[in-house]
Formats: C-alpha cells, structure tokens, sequence
C-alpha cells in the first residue's frame, strides 16, 4: 500500500488541514464540495454534498465507507473532468504530486489536453499538481472558491511561472499562506496552501501569508502582504523572496541594480561538470592504475563531489594527499585517442567495462568509452549547500564531475575578488532567493540561479543597519529551508 501511494504521488491529508481547507471554500450547507483527488475521503467527510474523484479502487472504497453521503468516481481525473458538465461551489484537497513525465502517457496527453483549454502549456518537469489545480478551477460556478494543498515549489518552480498569472486571470483573490514548521513533518517536502476565490473575476497580485506554523481557522488567515505580478515577475518569477520582509525586499532589489554590483553570470559561465555514464568505472585509483599499466597522459585529477572541495581552493598539496591515499579521483579521458594502448583495450573489455558501456550515457554515444565535455575551471562551486553554496578555486587544474559547478571567469575580474564578493551578505542572500530548497535543510543551486546572484564589486557602502538587514535575511531563508537553530522568525 505505501509503494502504491508514493507511485500515486499520495499523502493522505491531517484532520485539521482537511477541515480547515472545506471551510475556507463552503458558504452554505447546499454547496457542493469537490475534491479532485479525493484519496481516503479525508475533506469529503466535512461536508454533506460533495463528489470526489479517485485513482485507486481501495482508496475510493475507503472514501465511500468515511464519507457515505459523498459520491466518488473511480477513475482519472483528468478523463473525467473533460467529460462531466457538473459545476461547483467549492472545490478542496490534496492534488497528487508527481512530475508530469513520470504520469502514464494517456494520462499526460489528457492532462495536456484539458490544461490547454486553461491556457496551461506543460513544461517537462511538471509535478501533476498544477494541472490539477487548474483543470479544477474551469470546473467551478462563478464566483466559487477552491483552496489545495500544494508543495512549497509553489515559491520557486520554473513550471509554476505560467500558473500564478492563470489563476490571477480567473480569480479575484489568489492568497498562499506558507508554513515555515512543515505541514506535513514525515515528508522532506514542504508544503503550503493555496486558495483562489472569486472564479471568473480577476486580479493583478497575490496575498501572501507567512506563519511559523500551521493553525486551524474557519476562514482564512490576514493576508501578511500583497505582491504585484509586476514585483513577482521584477523577482525572477518566484514568490519566496517575499517571505522577507519589506525592507529586505527592497533593499535587496536596490542592489542588486547597483552600479558597483555584477551579476554572477556578467562576471563568469557556469556549468555543469562532465557526466561519464558510471563514475566508479570511470575513476580509478592511482595504485589500480599503476597496476593495470594505464599511461599517465590518460588521467587526469577529478574533484567527484563537494565534500572532496577545500574552503578556498584546490592546490597541488591537496591534490598530492589524494592520491597518496589512494583515492579514486584519477579520471580515464580517452576521447583525444585515435587508438587506444592495449593496456587500456583490456581494461575496458573486463566485466566491469561490459556493464558500463550498457549504462544510457555510454550507449548512446560514440565511442561509448569518450567522456565528453572535460574541462579544467578556474573555479568549482558547489551544487548542494547547507549553508552558503561555496566557490574554490583551482589552482591546481583539476576537472570536475557534474556533482558540481564548473566556473569559467570571462575576465573583468579576477576569482580572488569574485570569490571575496560571493562572501558578502548581499551574495549569501541572493544564493538564497535565486537557488532553491529540496529539503533537509539542502539548497540546490543551478547554473542559471547562480548566474543571477548579485556581486558587489564596485565601491558600495552600506550602512551598519542595512548590514543588519541582509544577514536577517539570509537567515530567515535559511530558517524557511530548515537550515537553522532559530525557533523564530523575524516578523515579515
């Protein structure tokens, strides 16, 4: 049953939640209550009229035994939502979470099929979530609300980038109240809550609500600001820089358009590093090397993954400890090679060659055995952080794996006053609002969020109070992504 569900995208909704999202939508007992992705009938159960729609037969059953006065459909949503002419009041649930190329392809063609009539193009990174909430919406009564749950992605996702403006197009209230203390706590992903009112009406922002954590109320909570589409759109098209407060906001803005600040992207071209298709293959120790007789000219020195990076860079030394531990940090690049030394011939012909060149990335180039895209940075920058995303240098010529960054400095400075600037507060604060959260305190940083990140190089003075700002920032992002010992927050 648990393989079933978390293959279904399922977690079944807390009572409270449940309860408090059916009456942030219903107005009247004669309203009828939909839930799209009904699950174990935990929201059908709150009120007398409503209709739920689910997936699996034994959750359906279960729905029915908990809420006997609801009508529940078996079957896929989007299948039948393209169908029913049925309207409603009130729509309220727990969509499932599941990228969109991970659906059943007849289930992603009618997802893309009734989204489209939204004004919803997919991306292929989709969580089903989306469409569900969408394909929802066009099933309301004029004037209706609907309220979900929904993953805090809602902050950040690039697939979130059409939605937000949809919804504000067909409601006149779009409000996300977000949760520092997660909503569920036996999931690494956050989650919030999103209700939308006044179907068929309009509205150019959005009601942002920030709590510690969640409470049951009966309708929904004062709204702590409310956020422009030009101001969401002015910040990258996310709405988590505006868990912060105002004046972090704006200031943050300010200097980011500062002429004494570059942009991380100005300064650098970041990428990731080479993918060779089976790493332990590919690296080898230095005394396995040796042993095999593989030519010295055919290895070159890895950095495989962030923990392996010193605090501000790679030197010779370190380099030196590597491989006198005999660490598998030696890197087999044969793609300069018109005919490869019989020593190299027999290595990749033994077992371990022959699982290799069946993973994908080895079948589906040629030869199977070139790694491609090999190149020494002048600087390696972490992808997953704890803290603040770190970027070393290399002064020892190493090349990197795609665990990490690899940063090529283009020349208006050097990466010593790069490296310096990436250490201010305004650039720890931008790590935070351009990368994102995965959970567990991680935050993700891609090359494109790290081409965004502002870095004060020019002659900017900032005050001892707007210091004060910034580094209250950084840590109230970091707070939000459980990266903290705080048990508060700074009022937003």
């Amino acid at each position: 049953m648990r393989e079933q569900r978390k293959r279904l995208g399922q977690f079944f909704t807390p009572t409270t939640v449940a309860r408090t999202l059916v009456a942030w939508v219903i107005r009247t007992p004669r309203d009828l209550l939909l839930d799209p992705s009904c699950g174990d009938g935990a929201f059908l159960r709150w009120h007398k009229r409503a209709v739920g729609i689910e997936v699996d037969a034994d959750n359906a059953k279960l729905a029915r035994q908990v809420a006997p006065s609801a009508l529940v459909h078996g079957g896929d949503f989007f299948s039948w939502a393209f169908a029913t002419k049925e309207r409603f009041e009130a729509i309220a649930g727990n969509p499932p979470f599941i990228r969109y190329q991970s659906l059943n392809s007849d289930v992603r063609a009618r997802a893309l099929a009734a989204s489209s009539l939204m004004g919803f193009d997919f991306s292929a990174l989709t969580s089903s979530w989306a469409p569900f909430v969408l394909v929802a919406a066009g099933l309301l009564k004029p004037g209706a609300a609907m309220a979900f749950v929904v993953p805090a992605e809602l902050g950040h996702a690039n697939y979130v980038r059409p939605l937000i403006p949809a919804l504000c197009a067909k409601f006149s209230r779009v409000h996300v109240v977000a949760f520092r203390e997660k909503l569920f706590p036996e999931l690494s992903q956050d989650c919030w809550l999103l209700h939308c009112s006044g179907f068929e009406g309009t509205t150019d922002s959005i009601a942002i609500t920030a709590l510690d954590r969640f409470e049951p109320t009966d309708a929904p909570p004062r709204a702590t600001r409310n956020v422009s589409l030009r101001a969401w759109r002015d910040l990258g098209e996310r709405l988590r820089p505006f868990l912060l407060s105002d004046t972090a906001v704006s200031l943050y803005k300010e200097l980011a358009h500062h002429p004494g600040t570059r942009r991380f992207g100005e300064l650098a071209t970041t990428g990731i590093g080479y993918v060779t298709g089976d790493n332990d293959f590919f690296h080898l120790r230095p005394s396995e090397a040796q042993r095999r007789g593989i030519p010295d000219g055919l290895l070159r020195v890895a950095v495989r993954k962030g923990d392996q990076l010193p605090a501000e860079s790679v030197s010779r030394p370190h380099v030196a400890s590597w491989l006198e531990k005999n660490e598998p940090v030696l890197l087999l690049d044969l793609g300069r090679l018109d005919r490869l030394p019989a020593s190299v011939e027999r290595y990749l012909d033994e077992e371990p060659g022959q699982r290799a060149r069946q993973a994908f990335k080895c079948r589906n180039r040629n030869p199977w055995y070139a790694v491609p895209d090999i190149k020494v940075p002048d600087a390696f920058l972490t992808v997953m952080s704890g803290e603040q995303p770190t970027l070393v240098r290399n002064e020892a010529g190493c090349v990197g794996t795609n665990s990490l960054l690899v940063v090529c400095i283009k020349g208006e400075a050097s990466v010593r006053q790069i490296q310096s600037a990436w250490k201010s507060p305004l650039a720890q604060l931008g790590t935070e609002l351009e990368g994102h959260p995965l959970g567990g305190g991680v935050l993700k940083l891609e090359p494109r969020e790290a081409a965004r990140v502002p870095l004060p190089l020019g002659s900017i003075q900032l005050t001892a109070n707007e210091l004060n700002v910034l580094e209250d920032g950084v840590r109230t992002m970091r707070a939000w992504r459980h990266n903290d010992q705080e048990e508060h927050l700074p009022a937003v």
